[in-house]
């Protein structure tokens, strides 16, 4: 479940919240969805190495001060990139963190996230009104990359879809759909790292007896999570993004009214 819906626009952890409530799962276990994240930013590193490769060697250059020598094709627009990472990465982390208490009780609450499901739905419908893209890397702004970073940070709430806050705001914004899409599913990984190291602290308090089955989930969401990653490309690409708004609407009305008997 994680693998399939963390990249679709639908909120991968509000399915995890209904699926752990329907399973019996009486306390958030926060742990294993971190753990199942992780999964699914391996998918992320398979899928965009190229991107990566370039990031990485872009931070080089910077670090070493070799900037100036011959580069690469694309060594520009990667160090461009990397930089609206970090820019967006900030008013992240910031929400992120402020909101972990407040976060940590929502993912006990599925009546919560059947709201948040409704306004996903309506968050992917809003990209049907996106202006004709025109923003490419070059023309990207700081701006821009702080907004798409504030809307991620808002996702941290079970519920509301990451990759759907944060396509529809770079759609809105203008911004070209392959970009869109690239920068989005970049920008999971610090978070889903953030996300980790955060949670992981206490990661001797896990009876080890429970490790065999949040590591099976792990890997089971990475080749799920590499699948539905490829799907969704395509469908941005092609302009079908705000289809998905159905889906939300639907499983938000049924996870209401599972809550109403008795789900959670």
């Amino acid at each position: 479940m994680q693998g399939l819906t963390e990249f679709l626009p639908v909120s991968s952890s509000g399915h995890l919240v209904v699926m752990q409530h329907l399973f019996g799962l009486d306390e958030p276990q926060l742990l294993f969805d971190v753990m199942l994240h992780v999964g699914t930013l391996c998918a992320v590193v398979v899928v965009f190495r190229k991107d990566l490769w370039g990031i990485l060697n872009g931070l080089w250059a910077i670090v070493t001060g070799h900037r100036r020598h011959a580069r690469p094709a694309g060594h520009d627009e990667s160090v461009r990139l990397l930089w609206f990472v970090i820019i967006a990465s900030i008013p992240t982390g910031i929400i992120g963190l402020s909101l972990k208490d407040v976060v940590e009780t929502l993912f006990g609450s599925v009546r919560f996230v059947g709201v948040a499901f409704l306004i996903t739905g309506v968050i992917l419908w809003a990209s049907r009104f996106a202006r004709r893209p025109s923003k490419h890397i070059s023309t990207m702004t700081a701006g821009d990359a702080l907004v798409i970073g504030f809307v991620q940070g808002i996702a941290v709430t079970p519920g509301i879809s990451r990759s759907g806050t944060t396509i529809s705001g770079g759609l809105l914004l203008g911004i070209d759909r392959e970009l869109t899409a690239r920068f989005s599913f970049l920008l999971a990984i610090p978070a889903i790292l953030g996300a980790a190291v955060v949670e992981l602290r206490d990661v001797t308090a896990v009876p080890q007896d429970v490790w065999p089955a949040i590591l099976a989930g792990t890997a089971v969401a990475s080749v799920s999570g590499y699948l539905s990653l490829k799907m969704l490309l395509r469908v941005v690409i092609a302009g079908n993004f705000s289809t998905f708004a159905y889906y939300c609407w639907g499983m938000g009305v049924l996870t209401l009214v599972g809550s109403w008997y008795g789900l959670g």
